[in-house]
């Protein structure tokens, strides 16, 4: 590769020697207009990791209710309980949500005071009584502070609770940007870093991973986009429970804190120095619905190995007027990554592989095949 600059090439000799980068040499990285420089470096490193491969599950998201006792700034989706737009979902809500042929459901949503833990315990147990088959990836570090809190019980007796009732893993949202500035502006009644990390910890030692998280292009700066990877690298150090990274382009809806979306220079950018500067995490992923359908496939070119999954409803993104779909189709999301150049492989909830899907005129690949 031949890059425009100098601020590249020793970064990518420290890459190939396997040294780890810096704060300093993220900062070189954000500041580089060589895009596709900085794109070429990280994916080379997916594909020494990955190959060919991009992952995808068949998946669905429930959010049982979008009320919730916090305000924040950045948050179009939750509301109070009497306001019109409020909802709780039933048990057959829940349930006529699913289907068979899920791997994975995906379950986050407000903090409603009239329920207790067990309620949102049951959400778990209704799921996996009706099918036991699919994957429960359930409740933010926020939502299990928050039940700590209110049952007066410990962050581990929830988590083992979670465990037992069918959890597999945790979501990463909650996480936004592990900056104490942007905290006390955006979403000051909402946990910071050394909550979300200890509950993170907490559940790592248990034996439940989990997934970690960056909303971005807010009021945040490239500095605390940095920081924040860099305290998630420390932690993964220390426990090597985090499955993957997912930076989330902030949907600005009705908020008014900016103008308009990152753009999709923004959003490739920061996928190629997530991979760059997380050097031990296994997958990042280029969320579809915050970076729509294009964006997504061309990160996959620029250090993402994952597009998320089907989903098919999705409430909070979309209350903030996200543009995206609100659902994928398995046959979408196969034609996003084959035009990435990948091989399409389904997953489950714990990055299993579970089918490779060759291009038409090849037969399928059982799982775990070389490539």
């Amino acid at each position: 590769m031949n890059f425009s600059g100098q601020s590249l090439s020793p970064l990518w000799k420290k890459v190939q020697a396997g040294e780890r980068l810096n704060l300093e040499d993220g900062r070189a990285l954000f500041a580089s207009p060589d895009l596709l420089g900085v794109g070429w470096m990280a994916d080379q490193v997916r594909k020494k990791r990955h190959g060919r491969r991009a992952t995808f599950v068949f998946n669905r998201q429930i959010n049982p209710t979008n009320i919730c006792v916090l305000s924040c700034k950045f948050c179009d989706y939750a509301t109070k309980e009497g306001k019109p737009n409020a909802y709780i979902l039933s048990e057959k809500d829940i349930l006529d949500r699913l289907s068979p042929e899920l791997r994975e459901v995906h379950i986050v949503g407000g903090l409603y005071a009239k329920w207790s833990f067990d309620d949102y315990l049951n959400v778990l147990r209704v799921v996996r009584r009706a099918y036991p088959k699919i994957q429960i990836k359930a409740y933010t570090a926020v939502e299990i502070d928050y039940f700590a809190r209110k049952e007066r019980i410990s962050i581990t007796e929830v988590l083992q609770e979670l465990k037992d009732a069918g959890l597999v893993c945790l979501p990463g949202g909650g996480a936004e940007v592990f900056s104490e500035r942007v905290r006390k502006t955006l979403f000051p009644f909402k946990i910071g870093w050394a909550k979300w990390s200890e509950v993170h910890r907490t559940a790592h030692g248990l034996g439940i991973r989990s997934n970690s998280t960056l909303l971005y292009g807010h009021i945040e700066t490239l500095e605390e986009r940095l920081d924040h990877m860099l305290k998630l690298r420390a932690l993964q150090d220390e426990t090597g429970g985090f499955l993957s990274f997912i930076p989330l382009a902030f949907q600005p809806g009705t908020t008014g804190i900016v103008s308009r979306q990152a753009s999709a220079i923004d959003d490739l950018k920061t996928i190629a120095v997530s991979r760059l500067m997380l050097d031990n995490f296994d997958h990042i992923k280029s969320y579809w619905v915050t970076v729509g359908e294009e964006t997504c496939s061309l990160a996959l070119r620029f250090g993402a190995d994952d597009v998320d999954g089907t989903i098919l409803e999705e409430r909070i993104m979309h209350a903030a007027l996200a543009q995206t779909p609100v659902g994928m189709a398995r046959e979408r999301l196969l034609r996003i990554i084959r035009e990435a150049g990948c091989l399409p492989v389904e997953r489950d909830a714990l990055y299993n592989e579970l089918r490779v899907y060759e291009p038409a005129e090849f037969p399928e690949v059982p799982a775990g095949a070389g490539v």
